[in-house]
């Protein structure tokens, strides 16, 4: 049997644009995709603490050392800059291997986006 379980997470990352004239997705500063264990294209949960929305995008990777947390598209329209989100992705996997598994979490400073 396989269960899906978190993989990564960033955990309370601000939000520093919302381009609604883009074909979608979320950038992300590639610091913290590393950091977090994340890639280009992988699929990924966003929750917004300041508005409860809740939906799932796909990453684009942002210039290294930026800080920038985009949401791009549609997905504009679920957040303001300044908002402080929630970055999740998960994983399907055995039963057994979930038990044991840890996930990649990231908390970054809320006020530069950078790794603590």
């Amino acid at each position: 049997m396989f269960i899906e379980v978190v993989k990564s997470k960033i955990h309370r990352v601000t939000v520093t644009e919302a381009n609604l004239n883009y074909i979608g997705s979320i950038t992300v500063d590639e610091d913290l995709l590393d950091a977090a264990n994340l890639i280009a294209n992988e699929k990924v949960a966003i929750v917004n603490n300041n508005n409860g929305e809740r939906f799932e995008t796909y990453i684009i990777k942002g210039k290294r050392g930026s800080g920038v947390v985009c949401l791009n598209g549609a997905a504009a329209r679920k957040v303001q800059p300044g908002d402080i989100i929630i970055i999740m992705s998960y994983a399907l996997m055995d039963f057994e291997e979930a038990k044991t598994f840890k996930p990649s979490v990231v908390f970054p400073d809320t006020a530069t986006n950078k790794l603590i």
